[in-house]
């Protein structure tokens, strides 16, 4: 055959194809460059993050029917139905290791004056041995009510429990991020001055958790070593590497968040073993991505009796259009969403204390979706008779945690956990 369209509009006619390339735009005529033109479509700005693709998602998303909490339907928010539902959430986890032994080694014990902080490694797992920082206040004469404060992300992966942690001399980078996020105030070290005994751990993926690909190994491990333009440049090597735990770990059978919760889980139970505990009055605060961590670690171990989520509440579905980019994939647990929302997850935590703050001018969350979700935890709590047990308040601030907001938080966790009544 020729190159002459006439020649090939009389062989592509002898085949019989000429009504069917019509019908889906192939340019079959004469003189025609084109190998084909898509079928005109209206193109109109969503604001979504999702672009042209936002409208199937929502669709998609209409049809989602929370198996546990019914939409439009009240539920018997009781006891039995909290421990059924908790165990519904830990199979969406999807990681539930076999228990080892703790087998903590104390490699540093430092004296901060009025109180001591200790540099622990504990067992986790049969294949994690995680690092922690406990800090303890001096001269107990009982078991203390004690914290388990969890680390934001905020973007910074070379570090995780020293984001919480005042450490005398601290990395630059942490000078800046204590600033940005904790008001200058880190709030472990704000915590065991109050009288608690306080524990913090890296987050798998943080800190001496993070990862270190083979064409860095030359930084070294040590990171008091690395320069502000070392940890930047290494910081952005692990936030590219969020989507391949994520997936990874789906591949192993697991989940991020999974991993993540389990090791929080068993933080809450080392924290059982220590004699300087009162095991009964052990409470748990975070921001961000703590927050989160803090919900999820209220909602799944009964042991807390106090948790405080800063910067991390809303429903979902006024997110998807909007608020999905602003958060890491470690927010994103596949499954979830059948089950609950978030809000009706951390009311698990019912009866026991729960206080959320939000931040009206918080980027990261769409305001209507904070709010709904207050009303939310606040109607379950009435529903399972504890609304006493909650509270929710709005600060007009931006994501980060105000000196206020904290004297605000730790004030209600003295009066939960400090209280003598419930002292063992």
């Amino acid at each position: 055959m020729t190159d002459n369209p006439a020649d090939r509009r009389e062989f592509l006619a002898s085949l019989g194809w000429l009504p069917f390339l019509g019908a889906t735009g192939l340019a079959v005529g004469e003189g025609s460059s084109q190998v084909f033109a898509d079928p005109a479509r209206e193109l109109l700005p969503s604001s979504a993050d999702l672009g042209t693709n936002f409208s199937f998602v929502e669709q998609i998303a209409a049809t989602c029917r929370p198996s546990l909490f019914p939409i439009g339907q009240k539920v018997e928010f009781n006891a039995a139905f909290r421990t059924a539902a908790r165990e519904k959430l830990r199979e969406v986890l999807s990681y539930e290791p076999d228990r080892v032994d703790f087998r903590p080694e104390v490699v540093e014990r430092v004296d901060c004056g009025d109180y001591w902080r200790e540099r622990v490694l504990i067992s986790t797992t049969p294949w994690f041995r995680i690092p922690a920082y406990v800090l303890i206040p001096k001269g107990l004469k009982n078991p203390a009510p004690a914290i388990v404060d969890l680390h934001s992300h905020g973007g910074m992966f070379l570090f995780g429990k020293e984001k919480v942690i005042d450490l005398g001399t601290n990395h630059p980078a942490m000078t800046k991020y204590h600033q940005q996020n904790y008001a200058g105030r880190p709030t472990a070290t704000a915590l065991v001055k109050r009288g608690y005994v306080v524990i913090t751990i890296d987050a798998f993926m943080f800190g001496e958790r993070r990862v270190l690909l083979d064409e860095d190994l030359k930084f070294g491990w040590d990171r008091s070593k690395y320069s502000l333009d070392d940890v930047q440049q290494l910081n952005q090597k692990c936030r590219a590497k969020e989507s391949t735990i994520a997936k990874s770990l789906v591949l192993a059978g697991a989940t991020w968040p999974g991993v993540v919760n389990f090791d929080d889980r068993r933080v809450v139970e080392y924290l059982t073993t220590r004699p300087e505990v009162a095991a009964a009055r052990i409470g748990c605060v975070g921001i961000s991505m703590g927050g989160y961590r803090s919900a999820y670690l209220a909602a799944n171990d009964e042991r807390i009796k106090a948790a405080c989520v800063v910067g991390f509440m809303s429903s979902m579905r006024p997110m998807l259009k909007s608020h999905v980019d602003t958060h890491s994939w470690i927010h994103f647990l596949p499954g979830l969403h059948r089950l609950m929302d978030f809000p009706e997850l951390v009311s698990l935590t019912a009866p026991r204390a729960l206080f959320v703050q939000q931040c009206s001018q918080d980027r990261l969350f769409p305001l209507a979706g904070m709010q709904s979700s207050v009303q939310r935890i606040a109607e379950l709590y009435e529903s399972a008779g504890s609304r006493d047990q909650f509270l929710g308040r709005f600060y007009d601030e931006p994501h980060h945690w105000t000196i206020a907001m904290q004297d605000e938080a730790f004030a209600w966790l003295d009066d939960k956990l400090q209280h003598r009544s419930t002292q063992k």
